[in-house]
């Protein structure tokens, strides 16, 4: 592996250093240690810019299971450094603002930086592998480490709710995603993203296509929180502020928008991509916004508004998938999307990871985040209370902040909807441009909100549990860096446009950059009295009068039910299947070992049979057979007395002697068929096995005479008949049906010489078998010590009794 491969699995394999150095360590806070190698890593990545923006890419192989053409494939190019960079970068704010969050005397740090840890690694496997199968790997990665980081606080009942909600919709998404690489895969013959997208116009006529395109999409969509997935997000929140900050502004949920971005050239030439994407990200942004509105709760309000920001950047990505249709772009005027898309959501990463911050500092300094309870914090948090003010504003898209100048663009991508005269849009695109502008109306309500009913009129003492802060300088630095990226960008966007931006939009549309088309990513504040211009002002315009009038129109939000709603949906759902599993696993799981016997035996027989007769198998061979002498007769009929014995006998004893003879005589087959050696052991065992058993049996009570008999049942005969008769079959079957040669010739001629054993049943087990025979020893271990902790468990017991 190459120096690009250990930096992505660099973060496994630091986590398993983290327990070890919280222990050795506890007086120095373990995340000291862990901010190391994200600054590290984002350092490294930093220095493949100069090649992405020369419109290069890094491409290194290592080779994993040739065989299925899953390899890990490390590829970096405009896109997939963008994204590592924000892994990268955010997640060093965030671990440095973790150690001054969790208190290292009173939380569990070690497990915290092992599942962060753990959750980097994943995500940066996620946008630098080039194999579908790779990256699904890692995508579930990142299922499970976040499914961990949510229910971190494992001892809160919501922590676990939201952890496990996540997860089961993540995972559904995710399942769902690995039928449509799969069906890529037998469309176009590789799992190479690369060689995938340059099949893509042969990839549109196959009739697979679509069925694909929507698997796909249904792992995009439940990653990124799209409505109506978005319900996971909310309870999300329940994780430590540091998590919310890097799962849900920079990292988890724009693994979905990667998806999309990555998966755009071999899908984006449909119609059906460009209105699934476009229209569920445009009314994604709506539902989100509309309902951040009604919140009280500071991190539930950043939920809903990160539901609505990712819809935004995903409808502009849907619609940007308009210019590949076009051949003649007058400079690129459908690339506009595209490029808010990528712009937006680096944005978004700073903005937002800022909010979530000062969210965690106001819970941190004053004991709650329900904004009934906040109020007048701006003189007690001055400096806190700016970060608020210029993320928020950015966040509504206020000037002189990025937020407004990706936001005019984003304006500007649903304007030109308009002017598509493909799929429609000229007439029904017209959604567009209004959910945007009514989105965007929310978008400024809520944010007004997030600001000033928490630091500005009236304090509230006594609702608060500590008395208010200002917060520790090491706990402000993230956020005031986040905060002057904000301003940074908003004052010189350009410093992005040609090293990030622009690489990051050819990858995402490699066919025209192809075709000798430019990437032009220049962005100015001035653009002259435009629509875009004016929708702004509206936004203001209303947004202000709404603010002021909400008491009054807030009441429209009790006119859905809540027993209709998605939440209320799912958890009916679960709770529903819950109840049907636990009815139907009380219907069969009788406590009788009998009836699980039934169960298994009849499923043997009938895929046994149904195998037999669909394939053809079966057939009866006698030309091979050696003759049946004499001693081979008499040894076949004691072994029948000696079962039929073992079945009807009326004495313990008796039925145990019995089954031990019948092992007896089976060892005498060996000595017959000259295989001394499972003679041996056949006789050992069987040894062993009638003294345990006489043993055992001594101990159980005698049998009373007044026992009742159980009573003959034809289903428990047809079953133990049926099984004699397809073991039979099977038998038969497999030795007159020979498929293939023989395994003995090849053990024949390597055992002494490739071995160099002379036993050949020895070297078998031992070489050829090797792992078989050491996971079977595993085996009788782990059973060795389940049954030794259950006798010293009862010796305990006895003790304390």
């Amino acid at each position: 592996m190459t120096l690009l491969h250990w930096a992505i699995i660099s973060p496994f394999l630091f986590a398993v250093l983290i327990p070890f150095l919280y222990k050795a360590l506890r007086q120095v806070h373990t995340g000291w240690f862990v901010l190391l190698l994200p600054v590290a890593l984002f350092s490294y990545f930093i220095q493949f810019m100069p090649v992405t923006s020369d419109g290069g890419a890094i491409k290194e192989t290592a080779e994993w299971m040739p065989s299925f053409d899953i390899n890990f494939t490390a590829y970096i190019d405009g896109l997939g450094l963008l994204f590592a960079l924000l892994i990268t970068g955010i997640g060093s704010l965030v671990v440095l603002y973790s150690i001054y969050y969790l208190d290292k005397k009173r939380e569990q740090l070690h497990n915290f930086y092992v599942y962060l840890m753990m959750f980097m690694g994943a995500m940066l496997g996620v946008v630098l592998s080039d194999n579908l199968i790779v990256l699904y790997m890692f995508w579930e990665f990142t299922s499970i480490s976040s499914f961990l980081l949510i229910g971190y606080w494992y001892h809160r009942e919501r922590s676990r709710y939201g952890a496990l909600k996540s997860m089961l919709i993540t995972v559904f998404g995710g399942l769902s995603m690995l039928g449509g690489f799969i069906l890529l895969y037998l469309m176009g013959g590789t799992f190479s993203i690369r060689e995938l997208i340059s099949q893509s116009d042969f990839l549109m006529s196959e009739a697979l296509f679509i069925p694909a395109m929507l698997l796909v999409l249904l792992g995009a969509f439940t990653k990124s929180a799209q409505f109506p997935f978005h319900i996971w997000l909310p309870d999300a929140m329940e994780a430590p502020t540091p998590v919310s900050a890097y799962l849900h502004s920079a990292t988890m949920v724009k693994a979905g928008i990667y998806l999309v971005a990555r998966m755009s050239p071999v899908f984006a030439e449909t119609s059906l991509w460009l209105w699934l994407v476009g229209g569920f990200g445009i009314f994604t942004l709506f539902w989100g916004s509309y309902n951040a509105v009604k919140q009280t709760d500071l991190k539930a309000i950043l939920a809903f508004s990160t539901v609505s920001q990712l819809g935004l950047i995903m409808s502009l990505l849907g619609v940007g998938a308009a210019a590949l249709h076009y051949t003649h772009l007058d400079d690129n005027i459908y690339m506009v999307a595209t490029l808010a898309a990528v712009f937006h959501l680096i944005n978004h990463a700073t903005f937002k990871g800022s909010l979530f911050m000062v969210a965690g500092i106001v819970d941190h300094e004053t004991g709650t985040r329900d904004i009934r309870k906040l109020g007048g914090l701006m003189s007690f948090m001055p400096i806190t209370f700016t970060i608020a003010i210029i993320g928020a504003f950015s966040m509504a898209g206020l000037p002189p902040f990025n937020g407004f100048l990706s936001k005019e663009m984003f304006f500007t991508g649903m304007v030109r909807v308009l002017e598509m005269d493909i799929f429609s849009l000229d007439t029904a695109g017209i959604l567009f441009p209004v959910l945007a502008w009514v989105g965007s109306v929310f978008t400024f309500i809520y944010s007004m909100i997030l600001v000033f009913k928490t630091f500005t009129g009236e304090h509230q003492p006594d609702k608060l549990e500590k008395k208010p802060h200002e917060a520790p300088l090491g706990m402000l630095i993230s956020p005031i860096i986040l905060a002057s990226l904000v301003v940074v960008f908003g004052f010189f966007p350009n410093i992005l446009s040609e090293r990030i931006i622009a690489p990051a939009v050819a990858a995402i549309t490699p066919s025209l950059v192809e075709e000798g088309h430019e990437i032009k990513a220049h962005i100015s504040f001035w653009h002259g009295p435009t629509p875009e211009l004016f929708m702004t002002f509206g936004v203001i315009l209303f947004g202000i009068l709404l603010y002021h009038l909400l008491p009054k129109w807030k009441k429209v939000y009790s006119w859905i039910p809540e027993r209709l709603s998605l939440n209320s949906i799912y958890d009916g759902f679960l709770s529903g299947g819950e109840r049907s599993a636990s009815s139907f696993t009380k219907g069969y799981m009788t406590g009788f070992i009998r009836s699980y016997l039934v169960y298994i035996f009849a499923f043997f027989i009938g895929i046994a049979l149904f195998g037999l007769w669909f394939k053809g198998a079966f057939a009866f061979n006698t030309v091979e057979l050696a003759p049946i002498g004499i001693y081979e007769i008499a040894i076949a009929l004691l072994l029948v007395i000696s079962s039929l014995t073992t079945l009807f006998a009326k004495s313990r004893l008796t039925s145990i002697i019995s089954l031990g003879a019948a092992g007896y005589t089976v060892s005498l087959f060996f000595v017959l068929f000259r295989a001394p050696d499972l003679a041996l052991t056949q006789l050992v065992i069987e040894t062993v096995s009638v003294a345990l058993f006489l043993l055992c049996f001594y101990h159980l009570p005698k049998m009373s005479r007044h026992e009742t008999r159980v009573k003959f049942k034809i289903e428990n005969a047809v079953i133990a008949v049926g099984v004699g008769v397809v073991v039979t079959l099977f038998a038969i079957s497999s030795y007159s049906t020979k498929l293939f040669d023989s395994i003995s010739s090849y053990y024949i001629k390597n055992v002494y010489d490739v071995a160099h054993g002379k036993n050949m049943v020895n070297v078998i087990l031992v070489d050829f078998r090797g792992f078989d025979t050491l996971f079977e020893i595993c085996v009788l271990a782990i059973a060795s010590l389940g049954i030794y902790s259950m006798i010293k468990l009862r010796l305990t017991r006895r003790k304390e009794g």
